[in-house]
């Protein structure tokens, strides 16, 4: 049943990103689809390695809301930054404290740091990120608190 699905989404983005719909597209597309299936058991078959996604979607999907709003602010403030004549810039490398459990968990908090404009995830290691403020304030260290407790609230009990 997986497989099928895996199937039915992959021909599904290959259909809205072709945006073309003749037969011999959609054969290609169907065969693409197959052939990735393929590989991917092939890969599974050789290695073994599981990916368990223990995220609520309920709880994502707000996150993600609220990180999209993140991203607006954070590029108009970058905006007025680059366009400012002096150039109001305040680099700064800080200590980030990790709180989630599971690795999926601290790469979407250090893949938001990193999409926020301004900010650059530098180096990861164990429970603290090392972050590049492109305009450091103060505020950066409860914004990234925020952006954690928010991350961590979007992982399910299963996480280790």
């Amino acid at each position: 049943m997986r497989n099928i699905g895996v199937i039915i989404i992959l021909f599904a983005l290959w259909l809205l990103m072709s945006g073309i719909y003749t037969p011999m597209l959609i054969g290609l597309g169907l065969a693409a689809s197959l052939f990735s299936l393929y590989i991917v058991r092939r890969m599974d078959a050789v290695d073994g390695a599981r990916f368990s996604l223990q995220m609520s979607p309920i709880r994502y999907s707000g996150y993600i809301v609220w990180f999209m709003g993140e991203v607006v602010r954070a590029n108009w403030a970058v905006t007025k930054i680059v366009l400012s004549p002096k150039m109001p810039i305040k680099q700064h490398l800080f200590l980030v404290p990790v709180t989630q459990k599971t690795e999926l968990g601290k790469m979407l908090f250090a893949n938001s740091i990193t999409l926020t404009p301004g900010t650059i995830t530098v180096r990861v290691k164990d429970d603290r990120f090392l972050v590049h403020a492109l305009s450091f304030s103060q505020d950066d260290h409860a914004a990234t608190a925020d952006m954690d407790a928010r991350v961590t609230a979007c992982e399910t009990e299963g996480g280790k």
